[in-house]
């Protein structure tokens, strides 16, 4: 039995990337399908729509072949709205079912391109795919990547069944609420394409006199890092769609109370080769993999302007809230910018010594190792994150000594220790928007290098950054609640 969660490729029984424009038609003709919806994100890094009601097949056909116009001036701030106009192109192996429309609606995203018939340089979701493009051709691996998505259900207070703050790790129902939310989400991002890995209640609970805010997580599965940008990109989308038929805020913002566990976007990146999973070698981290590792040390502080957006992302980042502050790596340690998590490489026959009777169970898994990336945050424009990530790691395998520079940056059990002691041995993460920027600035030639991110990117990202003028915020609102929370809920929805 084939299980196929998208639904249109079950009705065509085929895999997404095999999908043809006819095979789009034949499903929207045989499923009433009455509106399509075209889905793009804008240069802000969120999902844009535009709808089709669809009256025939020839009209169908011209807009699945040719695409539309948009006001591209609406969207990206470094066009002149004097010849603005872009295409937005349909890529058909993204097509699903809409879970909420009342009417029968299908789903397409897109990209874009220019009058003359070429991809926006500036549109974040081309430069993902040239920085996936450029780091296979120096490298030979393709760039996998899966999200951790957090987020917290912000609701009335409920009485009934308390949880203690900080206490939600992998709470069960009814302790933790929103288990049905959680669980709905997860379903309708299955069957729009999303590869997921699990759901649970995070660490993160807090009540207030008449709210209480429940942190929840969804994880996914490593696909390619393009595929996996635009699958978080529908998720946050179905997230919050299915909060407001709730009735409940949901938000991904980095911080909304102090002292409580704030939201980060992890990220999980592994290398393929021939389809093969190429992280270790003879039971150790493959050199290619500490040269990735490398290459994140090094533009670890310019990576935070593009998954630590705005200012309160920078009131996560700070000790004892299981969120990085300074710029090392280690072994499953959460203390650490980079974490290299457990992997299955030595995992032997548990399932056999668990289950009595059960000796051959003739199931081989690759060992999973991935690297986790933990600084960025619910503010990130996760495709230009993962671009930076993709140019981060590609920047490694161009350093003539990638390998000893990881090892530099390698902060053993007793280093990991020490960090909360603020161990001087390692540089310190941007502490503000600010600072973000001027590491931006200082490393923009390794992000620019190849024709990944347009200069125009570049200089939009320092801008926004700086005009946030939030430089030593922190120390500034130290001990001052009420301004902290006029500034959490100014980015709730980030």
């Amino acid at each position: 039995m084939n299980i196929q969660a998208n639904r249109v490729a079950k009705y065509l029984n085929k895999e997404p990337r095999d999908f043809t424009k006819k095979d789009i038609i034949r499903f929207i003709e045989g499923n009433g399908i009455r509106i399509v919806n075209f889905r793009y994100v804008g240069g802000d890094g969120k999902l844009k729509t535009l709808n089709f009601s669809i009256s025939d097949t020839k009209y169908l056909n011209r807009v699945l072949s040719a695409g539309e116009r948009v006001d591209g001036s609406s969207l990206f701030k470094n066009i002149d709205a004097s010849s603005s106009d872009l295409y937005v192109i349909p890529k058909y192996k993204t097509a699903f079912v809409n879970p909420f429309s009342e009417i029968p609606a299908l789903e397409l995203l897109c990209s874009f391109y220019t009058p003359h018939g070429e991809p926006f340089e500036s549109s974040p979701e081309n430069i993902l795919g040239k920085a996936e493009s450029v780091f296979r051709k120096i490298t030979g691996y393709e760039f996998h990547a899966l999200g951790e998505l957090e987020y917290y259900v912000i609701a009335p207070r409920n009485p009934l069944y308390p949880m203690n703050a900080q206490k939600g790790y992998h709470e069960a129902y009814p302790f933790a609420k929103w288990e049905a939310l959680r669980c709905e989400a997860m379903d309708a991002i299955s069957r729009a394409g999303g590869k997921l890995k699990y759901g649970h209640s995070e660490v993160g609970f807090i009540r207030t006199q008449n709210d209480e805010m429940s942190q929840q997580e969804i994880e996914f599965l490593p696909v390619n890092v393009v595929d996996a940008a635009d699958q978080l990109t529908i998720a946050k989308w179905m997230l919050s769609a299915i909060g407001y038929k709730y009735g409940v805020t949901l938000s991904y913002a980095p911080k909304i109370s102090v002292g409580h566990a704030g939201s980060g976007l992890h990220f999980h990146t592994c290398l393929v080769k021939n389809g093969k999973n190429a992280m270790i070698e003879k039971g150790d981290l493959s050199r290619g993999a500490k040269k990735s590792i490398s290459g994140y040390m090094a533009l670890a502080k310019s990576l935070t302007a593009f998954g630590n957006t705005v200012p309160t992302s920078y009131l996560r980042l700070v000790p004892h809230q299981e969120a990085p502050t300074k710029i090392c790596w280690g072994f499953r340690d959460r203390s650490a910018l980079v974490r290299v998590p457990l992997s299955w490489i030595n995992a032997g026959n548990m399932v056999g010594d668990i289950n009595p009777g059960v000796n051959n169970i003739n199931f081989k898994t690759d060992h999973g190792q991935t690297v986790e990336f933990r600084s960025a945050d619910g503010s990130a424009n996760i495709h230009l994150f993962l671009a930076g990530l993709c140019a981060a790691a590609r920047h490694g395998f161009e350093m003539k000594n990638g390998i000893e520079t990881a090892q530099k940056f390698f902060a053993d059990k007793n280093a990991l220790l020490s960090l909360k002691k603020e161990n001087r041995k390692f540089g310190n993460l941007p502490s503000s928007c600010h600072e973000s920027s001027d590491s931006l600035k200082e490393d923009r030639d390794i992000y620019e290098k190849h024709g990944v991110f347009s200069g125009s990117v570049i200089d939009s990202t320092i801008k926004k950054l700086k005009n946030y003028d939030d430089k030593n915020l922190s120390e500034t609102l130290y001990g001052k609640e009420d301004e902290i929370k006029k500034l959490v809920d100014e980015y709730l929805y980030c």
